[in-house]
Protein backbone atom coordinates (compact mmCIF):
# COMPACT_ATOMS: atom_id res chain seq x y z
CA UNK A 1 0.00 0.00 0.00
CA UNK A 2 2.59 2.77 1.02
CA UNK A 3 5.50 0.67 -0.50
CA UNK A 4 5.88 3.23 -3.18
CA UNK A 5 6.61 5.76 -0.76
CA UNK A 6 9.32 4.17 1.01
CA UNK A 7 12.01 5.74 -1.63
CA UNK A 8 11.01 8.89 -1.02
CA UNK A 9 10.58 8.40 2.65
CA UNK A 10 14.54 7.71 2.49
CA UNK A 11 15.50 10.13 0.81
CA UNK A 12 14.51 9.40 -2.78
CA UNK A 13 16.73 8.30 -5.59
CA UNK A 14 19.39 11.20 -5.24
CA UNK A 15 20.32 10.41 -1.64
CA UNK A 16 19.99 6.17 -2.29
CA UNK A 17 22.05 6.93 -5.38
CA UNK A 18 20.33 4.76 -8.14
CA UNK A 19 16.48 5.00 -9.65
CA UNK A 20 13.81 2.39 -7.40
CA UNK A 21 11.45 2.89 -10.33
CA UNK A 22 12.06 -0.66 -11.46
CA UNK A 23 10.64 -3.93 -9.77
CA UNK A 24 12.77 -5.59 -7.09
CA UNK A 25 15.13 -2.60 -7.11
CA UNK A 26 14.51 -1.36 -3.62
CA UNK A 27 15.18 -5.12 -3.04
CA UNK A 28 18.76 -4.86 -4.69
CA UNK A 29 19.64 -1.71 -2.27
CA UNK A 30 18.90 -3.60 0.76
CA UNK A 31 21.24 -6.16 -0.34
CA UNK A 32 23.79 -3.64 -0.98
CA UNK A 33 23.02 -1.63 1.97
CA UNK A 34 21.46 1.43 2.38
CA UNK A 35 23.79 4.72 2.90
CA UNK A 36 23.79 5.75 6.44
CA UNK A 37 22.53 8.87 5.69
CA UNK A 38 19.08 7.24 4.27
CA UNK A 39 18.96 6.26 8.12
CA UNK A 40 19.10 9.20 9.63
CA UNK A 41 16.95 11.07 7.21
CA UNK A 42 14.37 8.66 8.56
CA UNK A 43 15.50 9.35 12.21
CA UNK A 44 14.75 13.16 11.22
CA UNK A 45 11.21 12.63 10.09
CA UNK A 46 10.32 10.84 13.51
CA UNK A 47 11.85 12.46 15.73
CA UNK A 48 14.50 10.46 17.03
CA UNK A 49 18.04 10.48 18.49
CA UNK A 50 20.47 9.27 17.09
CA UNK A 51 20.46 6.96 19.86
CA UNK A 52 16.73 5.97 19.15
CA UNK A 53 17.47 5.20 16.11
CA UNK A 54 20.36 3.27 16.68
CA UNK A 55 18.51 1.11 18.89
CA UNK A 56 14.97 0.82 16.53
CA UNK A 57 17.40 -0.87 13.96
CA UNK A 58 19.94 -2.83 16.04
CA UNK A 59 23.28 -1.43 15.93
CA UNK A 60 25.07 -0.07 18.29
CA UNK A 61 25.47 3.63 18.70
CA UNK A 62 29.08 3.79 17.90
CA UNK A 63 28.65 1.94 15.62
CA UNK A 64 26.66 4.35 13.90
CA UNK A 65 28.89 6.85 14.82
CA UNK A 66 31.52 5.42 12.83
CA UNK A 67 29.61 5.19 9.99
CA UNK A 68 28.82 8.67 9.92
CA UNK A 69 31.83 9.50 10.39
CA UNK A 70 33.07 7.76 7.44
CA UNK A 71 29.86 8.17 4.93
CA UNK A 72 29.81 4.52 5.07
CA UNK A 73 26.73 1.97 3.83
CA UNK A 74 24.40 0.03 6.54
CA UNK A 75 24.87 -3.63 6.62
CA UNK A 76 22.11 -5.78 4.71
CA UNK A 77 20.71 -6.27 7.74
CA UNK A 78 20.10 -2.89 8.93
CA UNK A 79 19.07 -1.54 5.77
CA UNK A 80 16.34 -4.61 5.94
CA UNK A 81 15.26 -3.19 9.45
CA UNK A 82 15.33 0.58 7.80
CA UNK A 83 13.02 -0.19 5.27
CA UNK A 84 10.74 -1.75 7.53
CA UNK A 85 10.57 0.72 9.57
CA UNK A 86 10.04 3.36 6.88
CA UNK A 87 7.57 1.17 5.26
CA UNK A 88 5.63 1.14 9.13
CA UNK A 89 5.88 5.18 8.90
CA UNK A 90 4.81 5.93 4.77
CA UNK A 91 1.50 3.26 6.03
CA UNK A 92 1.17 5.55 9.19
CA UNK A 93 1.74 9.02 7.28
CA UNK A 94 -0.91 7.33 4.52
CA UNK A 95 -3.32 6.68 7.16
CA UNK A 96 -3.05 9.24 9.11
CA UNK A 97 -2.35 11.99 6.78
CA UNK A 98 0.79 13.57 8.46
CA UNK A 99 4.19 12.93 8.94
CA UNK A 100 4.01 14.46 12.17
CA UNK A 101 0.76 12.47 13.46
CA UNK A 102 2.92 9.66 12.33
CA UNK A 103 5.44 10.01 14.05
CA UNK A 104 3.86 10.62 17.08
CA UNK A 105 1.33 7.97 16.83
CA UNK A 106 4.64 5.68 16.58
CA UNK A 107 5.92 6.59 19.67
CA UNK A 108 2.45 7.00 21.50
CA UNK A 109 1.34 3.41 24.31
CA UNK A 110 -1.12 2.12 22.56
CA UNK A 111 -4.18 0.19 24.19
CA UNK A 112 -4.34 -2.54 21.27
CA UNK A 113 -0.19 -3.46 21.61
CA UNK A 114 -0.80 -4.03 25.49
CA UNK A 115 0.29 -0.34 26.36
CA UNK A 116 2.90 -0.61 24.58
CA UNK A 117 4.51 2.82 21.80
CA UNK A 118 4.11 0.67 17.94
CA UNK A 119 8.38 1.87 17.40
CA UNK A 120 9.01 -0.73 20.20
CA UNK A 121 6.97 -3.41 18.22
CA UNK A 122 9.33 -2.97 14.91
CA UNK A 123 11.72 -5.05 15.74
CA UNK A 124 10.24 -8.50 14.74
CA UNK A 125 8.23 -9.51 11.65
CA UNK A 126 5.33 -10.25 14.31
CA UNK A 127 5.55 -7.02 15.77
CA UNK A 128 5.53 -5.31 12.01
CA UNK A 129 2.00 -7.17 10.84
CA UNK A 130 0.51 -6.19 14.44
CA UNK A 131 1.39 -2.66 13.60
CA UNK A 132 -0.15 -2.61 10.60
CA UNK A 133 -2.92 -4.29 11.29
CA UNK A 134 -3.75 -1.35 13.62
CA UNK A 135 -2.97 0.64 10.95
CA UNK A 136 -5.09 -0.91 8.61
CA UNK A 137 -8.28 -0.69 11.47
CA UNK A 138 -7.60 2.76 11.95
CA UNK A 139 -7.76 3.61 8.32
CA UNK A 140 -11.36 1.70 7.56
CA UNK A 141 -12.72 2.78 11.11
CA UNK A 142 -12.42 -0.43 12.87
CA UNK A 143 -12.25 0.01 16.81
CA UNK A 144 -11.23 -2.90 18.71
Amino acid sequence: MATYAVPEVLGGDILLGRSLAKSGALADLVRDGLPVKALLLLAERLDLRQSEIAESIGIPLRTLTRRMASDARLTSAESDRTVRLAQVYATAVETLGDGNKAAAWLKTPNRALRGQRPLDQLDTDPGVREVEDILGRIAYGVYS
